[in-house]
């Protein structure tokens, strides 16, 4: 079916809903955003829907963890759900078995303008000339640094190695201050999102367009020497977010690593993690001295990379396919602003505005409340600059195996944590870089 086509049963399908009055159909929704507060705010929004369309929607939560299982089943049984909020993991997977209607989700994008939306989104779905889901919104994990020390000590923003390197040199003065405060707990998966992070950086990858491909040696012993140098300017330790946080809040740390998820609780809306650099746990005087980078770049990567993670609305195979995109224009078009409102300390908005309006919905999200025992927008909390920052990552967020259509074999050597423990040996001096390399190459090598 033509994209012209499809907007023309589209337009009619709307006449005939209208008209209809409520009721007159009922799609169902899966989405994983299955807290009560968060299903309330999709329930009220599937309610403007149905007053604006009179199509139905029943909102379904499905527990994320399930969700792989769950719709393999309902697919096999021919059964499934008209639209599902899902990960990216699920994205080309989902698309190449037959789960996902690719032309549906390709036809909503080009309806609601390709050109408003974040170019690193899209890629990241690309499928066959068009797109396996319809990106919904994401985030970039940050090098969260003191703004305000890196200020008084003349020093450029951490965004390459040599830069962090740099500030380390300037700033490290344990216990009262660390450089930073490095992931290295191997069996914790935030190990392994700050290490795929940094090896993106510098460009190096365990996986390439014919599947797996040996980590190059001069790259990989780059990455190995800056995680080391960071790692020596952090306290001893099993360290993960738990440490790298209460750190940061305290004071005691000029950088580190960290998901969005941080920016309310720094800026003391968050009565169970509190700053704790001051006697007032509602401070914001760490929010206002703080800055962040979402894309940093190593010696043999210039670009530089930012990690990003992706949802996205699939339209299925089994849904009332005009309905069901009816429902997603709508969630990403006049419904947008409440899509973001569920949680958008961790929601940033991956379609920016409208063709005419290019900043609507950035602008927008910058407005909402976050929080959780106190409530603020981001705008009030964080300079504009910073807000364009966390937003602009988006359009270079890469992950390990989405560009070469690797996902699902990237994911399992993520998964193994093969790489999170020989960095670690590294670390601890059990075998050189050039020998890091080649077992890593070698132990990678199993992975099917």
């Amino acid at each position: 079916m033509t994209t012209g086509t499809r907007a023309l049963l589209l337009a009619a399908a709307s006449t005939l809903a209208l008209s209809a009055g409520a009721g007159a159909e009922t799609i169902r929704f899966w989405t994983t955003e299955e807290q009560p507060e968060r299903l309330a705010v999709q329930e009220a929004m599937a309610a403007d829907f149905t007053e604006e369309t009179g199509i139905e929607v029943e909102v379904i939560p499905v527990t994320e963890s399930d969700l792989g299982t769950r719709a393999t089943a309902a697919f096999a049984a021919g059964d499934l759900p008209d639209v599902i909020y899902h990960t990216l993991q699920y994205a080309l997977p989902w698309a190449e078995a037959g789960i996902l209607d690719t032309d549906a989700a390709t036809d909503v994008i080009e309806n609601l303008g390709a050109e408003t939306f974040a170019s690193g989104a899209l890629e990241m779905a690309s499928f066959a000339g068009g797109y396996a889901s319809v990106p919904v919104d994401g985030w970039t994990q940050m090098l969260v640094y003191r703004a305000d020390l890196f200020a008084e000590a003349g020093l450029e923003p951490p965004n390459s190695y040599e830069n962090v390197l740099a500030a380390i040199e300037a700033l490290h003065n344990p216990p009262e201050m660390y450089g930073f405060v490095a992931a290295t707990k191997v069996d914790e998966n935030f190990m392994s999102q700050v290490l795929e992070h940094v090896f993106l950086a510098n460009g190096v990858s365990p996986v390439g367009p014919d599947g797996l491909q040996e980590l190059d040696v001069e790259a990989t012993t780059e990455v190995l020497e800056f995680y080391r140098a960071i790692t020596e300017a952090s306290p001893e330790g099993e360290l993960y977010w738990q440490q790298s946080r209460e750190l940061y809040f305290a004071g005691r740390a000029a950088m580190i690593i960290w998901s969005p998820f941080i920016l309310d609780e720094l800026a003391g809306l968050r009565d169970s993690a509190p700053p704790t650099i001051n006697d007032d746990p509602t401070t914001r005087d760490l929010a206002a001295a703080t800055g962040i980078v979402t894309t940093f770049s190593g010696p043999s990567n210039p670009d530089g990379a930012a990690w990003g993670d992706m949802r996205y609305f699939g339209i299925t195979a089994d849904a009332d396919t005009d309905a069901a995109m009816q429902f997603v224009e709508y969630s990403m078009n006049e419904g947008y602003t409440a899509t973001l409102s569920i949680a958008p300390e961790g929601k940033f908005p991956v379609r920016r505005g409208t063709a005419e309006d290019p900043d609507m919905f950035t602008e927008a999200w910058a407005g909402l409340d976050v929080g959780v025992d106190r409530r603020a927008p981001l705008s009030d909390l964080y300079a504009q600059e910073m807000i364009d920052e966390i937003v602009g990552g988006l359009d270079v967020a890469q992950r390990w195996g989405v560009e070469d259509g690797q996902l699902a074999l990237a994911s399992r050597i993520i998964n193994s944590q093969i790489i999170n423990r020989l960095v670690r040996e590294y670390m601890d001096g059990v075998r050189d870089a050039e020998a890091t390399v080649a077992l890593m190459n070698e132990e990678l090598a199993s992975i099917e």
